[in-house]
């Protein structure tokens, strides 16, 4: 066997593939190896990545900005925060989003698990749908984070931890509609 620095891309690829089909591969070393990968991998690594992955479709189940027909309290006097919380598969998202000078910053935690990971805001846009911009942001040992310096705009949040991928629905970051 060849030492791995001396692979061909296909090689390398063929052994992830391998190695990823592996059923007592733990999701903590498999989310370890993935970030060791370099920041612009090739489309044929990331396809091996991606396929590692349990993607999970996250559903809004509170948004502050929200009309409730229910008094909330404390909850129902105006504020510039906006809180939205997400529920996905045994996890809750709690999400902030504070006007911060003329940006905003984007703080919440993910409850659930006890794992590591990150999350990657992406700004999406009319002519490309897909990323344009990304803030990226670790979670804490609380599973908590925090992005801050991010203009308005529809954007589309991604959590990456252990073996899943939480992908929320679109996000509109700005001022609250009237």
């Amino acid at each position: 066997m060849k030492p791995v620095d001396q692979l061909s891309d296909d090689e390398f690829t063929h052994l992830a593939q391998r190695a990823a089909q592996l059923p007592d591969a733990p999701p903590g070393l498999i989310g370890a190896a993935i970030a060791l990968w370099p920041a612009t991998p090739s489309v044929a690594l990331v396809d091996v990545a991606r396929s590692a992955l349990h993607v999970i479709h996250a559903v809004l189940s509170f948004d502050s900005w929200a009309r409730s027909t229910v008094g909330l309290g404390m909850r129902a006097l105006p504020s510039a925060t906006r809180h939205l919380l997400f529920s996905a598969q045994g996890r809750d998202i709690d999400l902030r989003i504070s006007p911060a000078a003329d940006h905003f910053a984007l703080s919440g935690q993910i409850l659930g698990p006890d794992e590591s990971g990150v999350v990657e805001l992406a700004m999406q846009t009319e002519l490309h749908p897909a990323v344009a911009e990304a803030h990226v942001a670790a979670l804490d040992e609380l599973g908590e984070f925090r992005l801050v310096g991010v203009p308005g705009g529809t954007y589309r949040m991604t959590l990456r931890v252990g073996s899943d991928e939480i992908v929320l629905p679109p996000i509109d970051v700005g001022d609250r509609p009237t």
